[in-house]
């Protein structure tokens, strides 16, 4: 949905990093596009279903996810599974989730608990960007 640009160390030059956003509730949603395009990220979203989401994973790999977890067709499990096997880091930004269980079963995901504080999921988009590094 959004084309926005910035120029980042760990990506090649003139690229910026995609993040795929899947969140369903659009305020929200929005707004984390807007703060992560600020902060110099190439947002694809926001999903707020699985079947968009995978519909997207299709069509190209971001960089790194940020993931809701109960979307608008259920829970988003079956997208962070696609994600685990394409090897995409995972962020999760929920407030309904059990952290504990997010990272017992994603153990390289970062998990921010909504609300989250500002620069907090550019923080945790870096943190797993740097994982790959």
């Amino acid at each position: 949905m959004a084309d926005w640009g910035y120029e980042n160390g760990h990506f090649e030059a003139g690229k910026s990093p995609v993040i795929l956003l899947v969140e369903d509730e659009m305020i929200i949603a929005f707004d984390m596009a807007d703060q992560l395009a600020s902060a110099g990220f190439d947002v694809d979203g926001p999903y707020p279903s699985n079947s968009k989401a995978l519909s997207a994973l299709e069509n190209g790999k971001p960089d790194v996810a940020i993931l809701d977890v109960q979307l608008t067709d259920g829970d988003v499990y079956p997208v962070a599974d696609r994600l685990r096997e394409m090897s995409i880091p995972i962020v999760f930004h929920s407030g309904h989730a059990d952290p504990a269980e997010l990272s017992r079963d994603y153990p390289r995901a970062v998990v921010c608990t909504k609300p989250c504080p500002a620069g907090r999921l550019e923080e945790a988009v870096r943190q797993v960007m740097s994982a790959l590094a």
